[in-house]
């Protein structure tokens, strides 16, 4: 073998180059923009929409009485003695605190009763269905007909115009919604899970315990902020089972500043941004545990 076979024979083969890319447009990414800003477009109209109401309150929390009267939707002059004022008028952290007590307590009150209903309407068979149906049609009555029966009996047990009595009405009155939301996430949890704890020796309320209850957390936590701020919300009850106001919510704070002949208009709507503040930065704190507890629970 020649000197040049032998060395054409041990060169090293060089890689071949890669195809350069083609200098034409790319199509791909260009659809997905242009597919993509219709929604953008359309979420931030959304946006926009939702937070005009907001932005008319805060418009009124710096207008005067008469600047309100006066029509429009900007102030002609800021006045901010409102914000002052509404905190001297009503003793306003006696109500913000009552809110937060009377919402707390009643979810605390429903995930003690909705997350056993709910296991039970989810593995009783027929039996748990009935009992689910019958939960759920008395959500369907209007509200204004417990009121009577619910003021004796409150008025029975000594807790007519106190925060514990608010605590018992708006926590048994959540129950249903609780339950209904809990159902599809006990469903979803597999049987053969239950049976194995039940083998181990577990019995129903230790797997319920320590089985079931971790692995529905996501629903919980979900059914815990719904319920939290239906009763945040409520207004009815709170207006007729507490009449006195160291008992008295936020809701009920706001109906104070409308009389018979005149509407503090700016003074409400500063009790509103306030009750509004904590509620709005929970519910964003909490967005992706209750979107994710909802949805994970939406296909039963």
């Amino acid at each position: 073998m020649t000197t040049a076979q032998l060395a054409r024979a041990t060169e090293t083969p060089r890689p071949a180059r890669p195809e350069s890319p083609p200098s034409g447009p790319h199509p791909g990414p260009r659809r997905v923009r242009r597919r993509g800003t219709p929604a953008t477009t359309l979420l931030v109209l959304v946006a926009v929409a939702t937070m005009v109401p907001v932005l008319y309150v805060i418009s009124l929390s710096v207008r005067s009485r008469d600047d309100v009267l006066n029509g429009g939707l900007l102030p002609s002059r800021l006045f901010w003695q409102n914000w002052p004022d509404a905190f001297h008028a009503l003793g306003l952290g006696r109500y913000i605190a009552n809110s937060w007590a009377v919402a707390t307590g009643s979810v605390v009150l429903t995930l003690l009763i909705a997350v056993p209903g709910a296991y039970f309407t989810a593995r009783a068979g027929r039996r748990g269905a009935r009992l689910g149906s019958l939960i759920l049609s008395s959500y369907c009555a209007p509200p204004i007909v417990a009121i009577l029966p619910l003021f004796f009996l409150l008025r029975e047990l000594q807790l007519n115009n106190t925060v514990t009595g608010l605590v018992l009405v708006d926590g048994l009155a959540n129950v249903p919604v609780a339950i209904w939301l809990l159902d599809g996430f006990v469903r979803a949890v597999p049987k053969d899970i239950e049976e194995a704890a039940w083998l181990d020796g577990l019995g129903t309320w230790a797997t319920l315990r320590r089985i079931v209850l971790p692995l529905i957390g996501p629903g919980v936590a979900a059914a815990a902020l719904i319920c939290f701020f239906l009763s945040y919300n409520e207004f009815l009850f709170a207006l007729s089972f507490a009449q006195d106001s160291s008992s008295q919510t936020l809701p009920v704070a706001l109906s104070l500043f409308q009389g018979d002949k005149s509407v503090q208009f700016g003074q409400q709507a500063v009790v509103s941004l306030i009750g509004i503040a904590p509620v709005y930065v929970l519910a964003v704190a909490a967005q992706r545990r209750l979107v994710s507890g909802l949805s994970a629970g939406a296909v039963k």
